[in-house]
């Protein structure tokens, strides 16, 4: 059991619960991404204990950040959400040079990829257009509500693993976010196993699907996911804010999260 994992998982796991950072990308900084890829699509293999070892440790750790952070992230968006929007503005810019160095695009992207960074750019920039803003946490469930939640358990998940998109930004994209950190904090244990359920069969799906473009088609999909991270800054914006104390506050939140970005990548560029 390699119990290290369980430090790893808390910082994956405050990434996914964070707009900005994906876990995939902590996982790359970390120097496990490779190994977590390999460990998900080898749960069904005859070596399953020695991936098992390798994610339950990780798993701890995930889950543990995300119940502690979900009620400081529903205070901060009730208290303070532009500043708040301004942290995570800087997570995203600051993610970006990290990928461009990972994917080392001064050497290896054509034009071809930077056609695939504009793509990237426009599918997630023209999501602006489609949502109003976060909504209130939803308390009256159905079973169609059950079954959105499901889904967006599911869509995020690919975002969890996949280095540069952050499941919890689609999560916002679709509308789900805020009712989904609610539950967690409330303990709402049926809305908690519904989008849980969702997760892990994204994750055992899709990462069959990333690890086959990541292993065939690297540059191509570092380059789509740099777009995508782009574009989600035009969804992510706030707003410029309205008064002298407001803009000092997002400015230092925004510089903290792109401190915090930086840090990241020190460990990688060591």
């Amino acid at each position: 059991m390699e119990w290290k994992n369980i430090y790893r998982g808390l910082l994956m796991g405050a990434s996914d619960v964070v707009p900005g950072v994906s876990g995939g990308t902590i996982a790359v900084v970390l120097g496990i991404y490779d190994r977590l890829i390999e460990a998900i699509n080898g749960l069904f293999s005859k070596d399953f204990k020695k991936h098992l070892l390798f994610l339950i440790p990780l798993g701890i750790g995930v889950l543990s950040a995300i119940f502690i952070l979900a009620g400081l992230i529903e205070w901060l968006f009730e208290h303070y959400p532009r500043p708040t929007q301004f942290a995570f503005l800087g997570l995203i810019i600051g993610v970006l040079p990290f990928l461009f160095n990972q994917s080392n695009a001064k050497k290896n992207f054509k034009v071809n990829h930077y056609v695939f960074i504009l793509i990237g750019i426009a599918i997630v920039g023209s999501m602006v257009f489609f949502q109003t803003g976060e909504p209130e946490p939803v308390t009256e469930f159905t079973s169609a509500t059950y079954l959105w939640l499901f889904g967006s358990g599911f869509i995020a998940s690919a975002a969890m693993i996949l280095p540069g998109i952050s499941g919890s930004f689609l999560l916002l994209v679709i509308g789900s976010y805020t009712t989904i950190i609610s539950s967690i904090k409330n303990l709402n244990i049926v809305v908690i196993l519904v989008v849980g359920i969702g997760i892990l069969l994204g994750i055992l799906i899709m990462s069959k699907l990333i690890h086959y473009f990541l292993e065939n088609f690297p540059y191509v999909t570092y380059a789509f996911v740099i777009g995508m991270v782009i574009g989600s800054v035009f969804v992510i914006f706030p707003g410029w804010p309205v008064d002298v104390m407001e803009t000092v506050v997002s400015i230092l939140t925004f510089a903290g999260g792109l401190l915090f970005a930086y840090l990241l990548g020190k460990v990688e560029y060591k």
